[in-house]
């Protein structure tokens, strides 16, 4: 189990350093085709062109990441959900923004390799002070 676990979590790492370094094509092997993202601006169905687009888009960068809080669970054999918690720094049209979010991915086995089909993201809520 640790082991499975272990794996889940380097490629959640694997994903978010693609971003960093601008190699949209090291995440398109992570991914289904297609796949879907869900966050605070919709829901977005995507082939590999799709995303290799969305990640070469100037206009918002990812600058900077920690993940915390990773927990996966393993509802079967060949399915994993990651959940966690991210303070991501970003490029937004030129101004620096920071985000803590929650993230979930989910995860497929096809042909023996894992495969993101699904990732959320939600805002997390900013406690009044």
């Amino acid at each position: 189990m640790n082991k499975r676990k272990s794996e889940i979590e380097k490629l959640e790492r694997a994903f978010w350093d693609s971003m960093i370094a601008g190699k949209p094509e090291i995440a398109t092997g992570m991914l289904t085709e297609p796949a879907v993202m869900v966050s605070g601006h919709g829901a977005n169905k995507f082939d590999h062109a799709a995303y290799t687009r969305m990640a070469r888009d100037d206009r918002y960068k990812l600058v900077d990441y920690t993940i915390s809080d990773m927990d996966v669970i393993f509802p079967r054999d060949d399915v994993a959900i990651a959940t966690y918690q991210v303070d991501q720094r970003m490029e937004m049209q030129g101004k620096p923004v920071q985000m803590d979010v929650y993230d979930t991915s989910t995860w497929v086995k096809v042909g023996g390799d894992w495969r993101c089909v699904m990732h959320t993201e939600s805002a997390v809520e900013q406690k009044p002070h």
